[in-house]
């Protein structure tokens, strides 16, 4: 689809209301202005001229989460996360944009990854089974990592890894550096087909919508064909079912809850498999938070963590403020970057954060099956 094209997508959303009832941003700001069709009536007015790109429109743009909250609540699919994200690379380009992004993004072409000076790791050798690493897991929350190779070796699958320390390209491309981006997409495909992989495994929902989705919408770029692309979670909630995996029960009767991650709404289908696999593992009481599911809100973990720190600490603490009304003392998920954010306010709020690679590995049924 054509740039101009995307953007316009602002002209059927400026005066839309239908996804504001699970509107992260305005929930916890109480502006208007940072909702979907504040966003779309802000570039809508841009494009005819009424405002100019400045600091407070900048700032107001820049305070989208880039979660796909608006478009999975769309009934005609307007890909509003994707018009946003196009907006800003026009800004970014004529350096309108705040410092922050040009900084994360000379960290991103540098060494693929703001949370490291190091470069990217090679892959480990080749196989037909891949294991993306990506930038979270090894830099916020490396106990996933360490979990996820554990539990693929008790399933009989010996991954390579590739993409180690190097973004999927999602953050390069919210901040509006679609050329980035593309380079680091590129440079992760290099990888796989270097490891001669025909099934890529993934360690969280992100992973999965920016290969599987956001490449080809915002980059042009295919995933391959010939490689499958599958979420960890998937391919153990698969194994339990067949009875090929199991797991004894956990000393901790404790209510928990499970945390649906940030871009968790953007995979279909998905929902149920990692509920499936904490009760297989926690004899509690499970409770759910109101913004579960399709309505699930992201934590801190978007580009907002730079851009916009302020919301992304509201939009972290109002996860764990649901979770705690609804009685949760112990909070489950599975993406590195939101077991990163739930951690630093956690304690808080007297509540404990836990990996679910981690809490599946801990308790894997030795023996025979």
């Amino acid at each position: 689809m054509a740039l101009e094209n995307v953007i316009l997508t602002v002209e059927n959303c400026r005066y839309c209301l239908m996804c504001r009832h699970v509107a992260p941003v305005e929930k916890v700001t109480h502006r208007e202005t940072l909702s979907p069709h504040g966003w779309a009536l802000l570039i809508a007015s841009q494009r005819r001229g009424l405002i100019d790109w400045n600091e407070d429109t900048v700032d107001a743009i820049y305070s989208a989460p880039d979660h796909g909250n608006s478009r999975v609540h769309c009934v005609t699919d307007q890909p509003l996360p994707e018009a946003i994200a196009a907006v800003r690379a026009e800004i970014a380009e004529q350096n309108l944009g705040p410092p922050i992004i040009y900084e994360i993004n000379e960290a991103l072409s540098t060494y693929g990854t703001p949370y490291a000076t190091e470069e990217p790791g090679r892959i480990s050798g080749q196989g037909e089974d891949a294991l993306y690493v990506g930038d979270e897991a090894p830099y916020l929350w490396p106990r996933a990592l360490e979990a996820a190779i554990t539990l693929l070796r008790a399933i009989g699958v010996t991954p390579v890894t590739v993409g180690v320390g190097r973004s999927n390209g999602y953050l390069a491309s919210s901040l509006g550096f679609p050329g980035t981006a593309a380079r680091l997409a590129r440079a992760n495909l290099v990888d796989i087909r270097e490891a001669g992989a025909s099934r890529v495994i993934v360690l969280s929902p992100g992973d999965a919508f920016a290969f599987g989705q956001l490449w080809y919408e915002r980059l042009g770029i295919d995933w391959p064909e010939d490689v499958q692309l599958v979420e960890l979670v998937t391919l153990l909630d698969d194994r339990l079912a067949a009875g090929a995996l199991r797991f004894s029960q956990a000393r901790d009767d404790r209510p928990y809850a499970y945390v649906d991650p940030t871009h968790a709404i953007r995979v279909k289908d998905r929902h149920d498999r990692p509920r499936r696999l904490v009760e297989a593992v926690m004899p509690g009481k499970r409770v759910e938070l109101l913004y579960r599911r399709e309505r699930a809100h992201p934590v801190g973990s978007t580009a907002l963590q730079f851009t916009k720190p302020d919301i992304a600490e509201k939009l972290t603490r109002a996860r764990i403020e649901d979770a705690v009304s609804a009685g949760a003392q112990v909070l489950i998920t599975e993406d590195p970057g939101t077991l990163y954010h739930l951690s630093r306010y956690a304690k808080e709020y007297g509540v404990e954060v836990a990996g679910l690679y981690e809490l599946l590995a801990a308790h894997l049924a030795r023996g025979r099956l």
